[in-house]
């Protein structure tokens, strides 16, 4: 008796566990601290032609990698617009730049304003 509410115990536990993490895989926001996203500098800089090495995707597409496409539109667009990423941009194709090269794409019609 006593090995099968232990059995039971385990299971709810586990599956308790298991639903929770599929909870909190989809809940990824923007950086709270927009100073992050300075390092998407480099991956532009690397993009519109600075060419030395290897493309630094992984800092800047990391930070935005668990959003949607409209939600990582919008943290760079917030980002570009601050002048976080301390380089005068035109705006639609950096940000189209950023987007495509970490995967993602501009949303239809959404206008970085």
């Amino acid at each position: 008796m006593v090995s099968k509410n232990n059995a039971s115990v385990v299971l709810f536990v586990s599956l308790n566990l298991l639903f929770f993490a599929f909870v909190n895989a989809h809940n990824k926001t923007c950086p709270k601290d927009t100073l992050k996203l300075g390092v998407c500098a480099n991956l532009l800089n690397w993009l519109i032609g600075i060419r030395i090495g290897t493309p630094p995707k992984e800092p800047c597409c990391s930070l935005i990698q668990g959003l949607v496409d409209a939600e990582a539109a919008v943290c760079l667009c917030t980002a570009i617009k601050a002048n976080i990423l301390g380089i005068v941009l035109n705006i639609p194709v950096s940000l189209r730049l950023l987007l495509n090269n970490c995967g993602k794409k501009v949303p239809p019609g959404f206008q970085c304003a």
